[in-house]
C-alpha cells in the first residue's frame, strides 16, 4: 500500500493566486424560476434521485412535494414533533422510501405510494423508559434496501445497519388499497409490515484483553498491526472526556460533544472485499464504512446477513485502513470508488477501492467536484479525482490528484475579513462541469468555477425575501430536472409574519451555463467490466512500481519507528 501526502499551506496556495490574473468582467445574476409557500418551521428538505419529488419535514411531521409543479402530494402529521432530517429514495418506479428522525431522536422508516404516505416501521422504539434510545443519524442506502441508524443511550454510541425487505413491502403496498388509511389520522389502521432485519451493530473497536506490542520490530505479525492501530485510537480516547448525556437539556438538542461515527455505504467495486459477490446486484451496498470521533482509523464491514437469535454478536472486521493523522471528516465519490478523508494537520487522503491504494488550519467540510479533464489515457482520467475543502478559517481549497501523478492544491478564496462571507455550504452541483454551489453566512448564493476560480454567476432570491438560516441552509439540488431549491423567507423589516417559500433556480437552461452542462448517462455510473478493470490495473501497477516501492519502505519505516516508541513508552511506564 502507497500513500502520498500533501499538506495545504496558505503561503504557497496565495502565490498560485497571486499567479492568475483575476478577470474584471462583471459576474452575472441568475433570477429566481419560482416559488411557493412552506409548511410552518420547514426545517429540512431532499430530493429523490430521479428528480420527481421532494421531502419537506416541518412541525407536525413531513408532506411530500412534486418537484415539478411545487404541489403537496401527501403528507403525514402527528401533533408534538418535528421531523429535523429526511431523506427519500425510489423503491421501484411508484413507490418511494423515506426516512426520518425527529426533534426526540426517533428514526422511521415510511412508504410513499399510490399518493398515500405509510409508516412501515419505527427504527428505536422505546421498549425502557430507564434505557431511551436516541437516533444521532439515520441513512437509506440509495435504492432503499439497506438503513443505517447511529444510536446513544446512555453512555453507550453504536451503529446498528438494517436490512429492509423492498419486495415484500412493495406486495404489501399493492394489496393495502388506500382506504385502509384513516381519514382524520395519518396513521395506517390495522396494517402490520414486514419488519425490518438487524444486520450487523458496531460499536467502537477495543483493543482484545491481554494484548502488548511486544516482540520483534522486524515480526510485525497482522495480529500486532490491528492492535497497535487499536491502541492509537483508545490512547487518544482516553485523553478525552465524551459528554455521557445524549441530550444538551439547556439548548434542547442532540449533545455536540457526544461521540460520533460517521458511515458510507459502499456498492461493488473490482476486487474489493464484497464485490465478488454482487455480480449480478451492481447497484445493492456490499459494506458499510465507519469511523469514530478522534480515531485515526477507517473500518470496513461487509452486509452479511445475522444469524438468527444474534444480532448482537460483534460483527467481523474485514479491512482497515489506518492513517497518519485523526479523522475530522469524509466524502465518497457517486461511485463509491474513492473515500477521500481530512485529517488531522491539514492533510487529505484520498483511497481508491477498485485498486486498494492511496494518495494523499483544520477542516471542516469536504466534497467531491464532478471534475472532467480531457486527457488522452482513459484510465487516467478515470482515476483523477477533484476534492474541494472547507476550512473552518473560510477558506476554499482544492485538491486535484490520481494515481501517479502530483498531487495539487489550489486556493479559491483568499481568507474572508468579514465572517459573513464565510462560507457555510460548499455543494459540487452534479450536472455541471467544475461547478460549485457555495452559500456564505451572510446569505449570498453564487456558483464557482474551481478550475479559473471565478464566480460564473450570483444566485438571488426576490427582492425582499431572503434566504432561511444560512447559516444551516435547507436546500436540496435535483440532477434530473437540474434545479436547486432552496429555503427562504420574507426580510424582518417587510413583514410581522415571516412565511416560509421554496425558491427554485433552474441551473441547467442554456445562457450563462451552456459552455458547463454535461449530461451523465447511466453507462458513466456503472462499474467497468472485468476486463476493463484488470486492463487499468495492470498498466496503473507497471507504471507505478518504482513509486510504491519507495513508498512501501517509507511507510514501512514510519510504522516501525512508531512501534519503537511504543516499546519505550511501555518499558519506562514499567520501570516506574
Amino acid at each position: 500500500m502507497s500513500t502520498y501526502t500533501r499538506k495545504i499551506t496558505p503561503d504557497s496556495n496565495m502565490k498560485a493566486a497571486c499567479s492568475t490574473e483575476t478577470s474584471m468582467k462583471k459576474t452575472p445574476t441568475l433570477e429566481m424560476s419560482r416559488a411557493t409557500e412552506l409548511p410552518e418551521s420547514t426545517l429540512c428538505v431532499a430530493c429523490s434521485a430521479d428528480g420527481r419529488f421532494l421531502g419537506l419535514g416541518h412541525s407536525r411531521g413531513f408532506s411530500v412535494w412534486c418537484a415539478s409543479s411545487l404541489l403537496c402530494a401527501a403528507e403525514w402529521l402527528q401533533d408534538g414533533l418535528e421531523m429535523t432530517s429526511i431523506q427519500i429514495t425510489r423503491m421501484a418506479e411508484k413507490a418511494y422510501l423515506l426516512g426520518t428522525v425527529d426533534d426526540m431522536g426517533v428514526a422511521r422508516v415510511f412508504a410513499y405510494h399510490c399518493e398515500s404516505i405509510h409508516l412501515l416501521s419505527v427504527i428505536n422504539t422505546m421498549e425502557n423508559i430507564n434505557k431511551r434510545s436516541i437516533c444521532l443519524t439515520f441513512e437509506l442506502s440509495e435504492g432503499g434496501h439497506y438503513g443505517a441508524a447511529s444510536i446513544s443511550c446512555n453512555i453507550d454510541v453504536w451503529l446498528e445497519v438494517y436490512h429492509f425487505p423492498s419486495d415484500a413491502w412493495l406486495k404489501e403496498l399493492e394489496m393495502e388499497p388506500s382506504q385502509n388509511q384513516d381519514p382524520d389520522s395519518s396513521a395506517d389502521v390495522e396494517v402490520k409490515w414486514s419488519p425490518v432485519a438487524a444486520v450487523i451493530k458496531i460499536q467502537p473497536p477495543k483493543t482484545p484483553a491481554g494484548t502488548e506490542l511486544d516482540g520483534p520490530l522486524e515480526v510485525l505479525q497482522k495480529n500486532n498491526f490491528l492492535t497497535h492501530c487499536l491502541a492509537l485510537d483508545k490512547d487518544m480516547e482516553s485523553s478525552r472526556q465524551w459528554d455521557e448525556q445524549p441530550f444538551d437539556k439547556e439548548a434542547g438538542k442532540i449533545n455536540e460533544s457526544l461521540r460520533r461515527c460517521t458511515h458510507h455505504f459502499l456498492l461493488p467495486c473490482g476486487q474489493f472485499p464484497g464485490g465478488s459477490h454482487a455480480k449480478h446486484q451492481p447497484a445493492l451496498p456490499v459494506s458499510v464504512c465507519v469511523w469514530w470521533s478522534g480515531s485515526h482509523n477507517l473500518f470496513h464491514y461487509l452486509l452479511r446477513k445475522s444469524p438468527k437469535n444474534k444480532t448482537d454478536v460483534e460483527p467481523m472486521l474485514d479491512v482497515l485502513w489506518p492513517n497518519a493523522k485523526e479523522i475530522l471528516c469524509s466524502a465518497v465519490s457517486r461511485c463509491t470508488r474513492f473515500i477521500a478523508l481530512g485529517l488531522d494537520d491539514a492533510l487529505v487522503c484520498v483511497w481508491d477501492r477498485q485498486s486498494v491504494s492511496a494518495t494523499d488550519s483544520a477542516f471542516s467540510r469536504m466534497q467531491f467536484v464532478d471534475f472532467r479533464p480531457e486527457s488522452a489515457d482513459d484510465s487516467q482520467t478515470a482515476t483523477t479525482v477533484c476534492l474541494s475543502v472547507l476550512c473552518k478559517s473560510g477558506t476554499v481549497h482544492t485538491v486535484t490528484s490520481g494515481r501517479g501523478a502530483q498531487s495539487c492544491t489550489a486556493q479559491l478564496n483568499e481568507r474572508p475579513k468579514d465572517s459573513g462571507d464565510i462560507p457555510t455550504v460548499i455543494a459540487s452541483v452534479p450536472f455541471l462541469q467544475s461547478m460549485m454551489l457555495v452559500v456564505q453566512r451572510n446569505g449570498k448564493m453564487f456558483l464557482q468555477d474551481v478550475l479559473n476560480k471565478s464566480k460564473v454567476c450570483f444566485l438571488n432570491p426576490p427582492k425582499t425575501f431572503q434566504i432561511s438560516t444560512p447559516c444551516s441552509p435547507v436546500y436540496a439540488l435535483n440532477t434530473k430536472q437540474q434545479t436547486l431549491v432552496i429555503q427562504g423567507e420574507q426580510e424582518s423589516s417587510c413583514s410581522a409574519g415571516r412565511q416560509s417559500q421554496l425558491f427554485s433556480f433552474t441551473l441547467g437552461e442554456p445562457g450563462i451555463m451552456e459552455q458547463y452542462i454535461i449530461s451523465h448517462p447511466d453507462s458513466q455510473r456503472q462499474q467497468n467490466t472485468l476486463e476493463e478493470a484488470c486492463n487499468i490495473y495492470l498498466r496503473q501497477r507497471a507504471l507505478s512500481v518504482d513509486e510504491r516501492n519507495k513508498a512501501i519502505a517509507h511507510t514501512w519505516k514510519q510504522l516501525q519507528d512508531t512501534a519503537e516508541l511504543e516499546q519505550q513508552r511501555h518499558s519506562r511506564a514499567a520501570a516506574s
